[in-house]
């Protein structure tokens, strides 16, 4: 089994996150339901609605 022989560092941490973040491209657009920037083919983050329809729970309601 793999397993890392020294730890990662803060710096090289973030460098391979660096492009985890939401860019603004042709692949996001706005949610139909609540107008926030989401990935194209993906659930909304913010009201959980997919191609108009209720598939997940809201944000106000997933956090007690």
């Amino acid at each position: 089994m793999a397993v890392p022989k020294k730890r990662t560092s803060r710096s090289r941490r973030g460098q391979r996150r660096s492009h985890d973040a939401l860019k603004i491209t042709a692949a996001t657009e706005a949610c139909a339901g609540c107008g926030e920037l989401k990935l194209r083919h993906n659930v909304c983050a913010n009201c959980g609605q997919y191609k108009g329809k209720q598939v997940g729970p809201k944000a106000e309601e997933a956090k007690p």
